[in-house]
């Protein structure tokens, strides 16, 4: 998809129909997202057909996954995949190349809030939403998801498959490789290589290079010994 500055975009391009696949809170997102800020149009939502609960979401069907070519044919129709970090990014990744499979292009969003120049590349199937400021040369790979409110500084690549919770602090010259998650307020310092299916939690403070599929968590803040009610001031 090609990346362009959103900011006081106005659509006048032909709506694109596409179907989502997710009956979850993710998709449920998307569906406003792409409804109110994009040039698509949500035409239907799709899951395996084990996984079907009711016949209607948001006023639109559920189709089964394994006959969806059937009602909404690749060649008139797209796709994105409204999956979370489950399993590090493995379940969304299997879908997305099963859909890829199946033939249907894989678009990606970006937000009209979000913050770009312009000089950034961004793959497929990526939902990127507002207030992320995305410097100059960044590099964003295929089915990511860029949470709201992050900074990802200049020269920033992002691999395939990775989720990044909000607020996460990214600095220049930072290399994400594939299926990695980061978690909501961690940091990340400048020109740092973050090992593949890494999990960084939330608050976590990284300073130097991961190891493979590492887990490194943020300290979380005890409790004080003195209850809410002891208290004098706050």
């Amino acid at each position: 998809m090609p990346v362009r500055d959103t900011v006081g975009l106005h659509f006048t391009v032909m709506t694109q129909k596409i179907v989502l696949f997710g009956t979850g809170s993710f998709s449920q997102v998307a569906h406003v997202y792409f409804t109110k800020d994009s040039q698509y149009e949500v035409v239907a939502f799709t899951v395996h057909e084990d996984h079907i609960r009711e016949p209607i979401m948001s006023g639109l069907p559920v189709i089964p996954f394994e006959t969806l070519e059937d009602r909404f044919p690749p060649d008139l129709h797209s796709m994105f995949v409204a999956v979370g970090y489950r399993d590090v990014n493995r379940s969304r990744t299997e879908i997305y190349n099963a859909c890829k499979d199946k033939g249907y292009e894989m678009i990606s969003y970006i937000s009209s809030r979000a913050v770009q120049w312009g000089d950034i590349e961004v793959g497929d199937n990526c939902f990127i939403l507002e207030h992320n400021v995305l410097q100059p040369f960044v590099k964003i790979g295929n089915n990511v998801v860029l949470w709201s409110g992050n900074h990802v500084g200049h020269h920033t690549t992002i691999g395939d498959n990775c989720f990044i919770a909000s607020h996460a602090v990214i600095s220049g010259h930072v290399t994400i490789d594939n299926n990695c998650f980061i978690g909501v307020n961690a940091t990340l310092r400048d020109g740092i290589r973050v090992a593949p299916e890494c999990i960084i939690g939330a608050g976590a403070v990284i300073l130097k290079d991961t190891v493979i599929r590492g887990v490194y968590k943020g300290v979380g803040t005890e409790h004080a010994r003195v209850t809410s009610d002891r208290l004098r001031s706050i």
